[in-house]
């Protein structure tokens, strides 16, 4: 079985490699210039043209890109699971669908995460284990991270929802609440926002905003078979204060799963977010 993902799932390539996971990779544009996520585009490059002020913007795989892909495992005889960021964010789901049935073969299942980032990431792990169990088969573990989607949680506090608004992933008078100095929004991506991103809150200042998240994620029952997976943009300290205030409640982050959010999903939420995937109990 070959698990395929996308740039939204903000792999490192030493981690792709460690799980064996192929990415089928995302645009990024500046001006008339473009750039593909992970390839052409280093992060370092990427942060310095957005913070000096450059409006990036965003575009998805072409159905060839992934046919490529798929071909290739076909050609193996493998089975192919492709995990793909929220259709409610992008329309990368759309580009492999239509790839996939090109392909004729039947061989392609697709999963629609209705997340991204740390979130999407904890579902192409969990994929991942279910394969090298060698327990189920394809359309099995296409099932399971189905019902696992379910109860996936992300929370993050954002410095700022200008970018969100301007690539349109929220509404202009939901961006508002941010324009105030200080005052941080609260976003998330759950079951309950169909794979959107909702704006559940605000605080004012990192420390009331770290508050704000840990209230959020202590609602739940986590369930400790699945990591806590830590988020950032641009700068670590943020989630670093996260990460301490959440161990204080004896909540196991594993950093060793620290992602960096790369330039597909930083263009649309800017620099010094951070924030907690996680898992809850049913």
């Amino acid at each position: 079985m070959i698990i395929i993902t996308d740039s939204a799932a903000d792999f490192s390539e030493e981690e792709l490699i460690a799980h064996q996971v192929h990415r089928v990779p995302m645009q990024v544009m500046f001006g008339d210039e473009s750039f593909t996520a992970g390839l052409d585009l280093p992060d370092e490059l990427f942060w310095e043209r957005l913070l000096s002020g450059e409006i990036g913007k965003t575009s998805q795989p072409s159905p060839d890109a992934f046919l490529t892909a798929f071909n290739h495992a076909a050609e193996a005889g493998e089975d192919i699971l492709y995990i793909g960021v929220s259709s409610a964010l992008s329309g990368t789901l759309q580009s492999a669908t239509i790839a996939a049935s090109m392909l004729e073969t039947g061989k392609v299942h697709i999963v629609d995460t209705l997340s991204g980032s740390a979130a999407q990431k904890l579902l192409v792990l969990h994929a991942c284990r279910l394969r090298d169990e060698g327990k189920l088969c394809v359309q099995e573990i296409a099932r399971e991270l189905e019902q696992l989607r379910s109860r996936i949680r992300l929370y993050a506090s954002l410095d700022t929802l200008d970018n969100l608004a301007r690539s349109g992933r929220i509404s202009k008078a939901a961006a508002s609440i941010g324009s105030l100095a200080q005052l941080k929004p609260i976003v998330r991506i759950t079951p309950e926002t169909e794979g959107h991103v909702d704006v559940c809150g605000k605080a004012i200042g990192r420390h009331r905003a770290i508050d704000a998240i840990l209230k959020l994620v202590l609602k739940y029952k986590i369930d400790t078979h699945f990591p806590i997976v830590p988020l950032y943009s641009y700068c670590e300290d943020n989630c670093a204060a996260l990460i301490k205030k959440l161990r204080e409640y004896e909540l196991t982050v594993d950093e060793q799963l620290l992602t960096a959010l790369g330039p597909t999903l930083s263009t649309h939420i800017g620099p010094n977010a951070y924030g907690v995937a996680f898992v809850c109990k049913e």
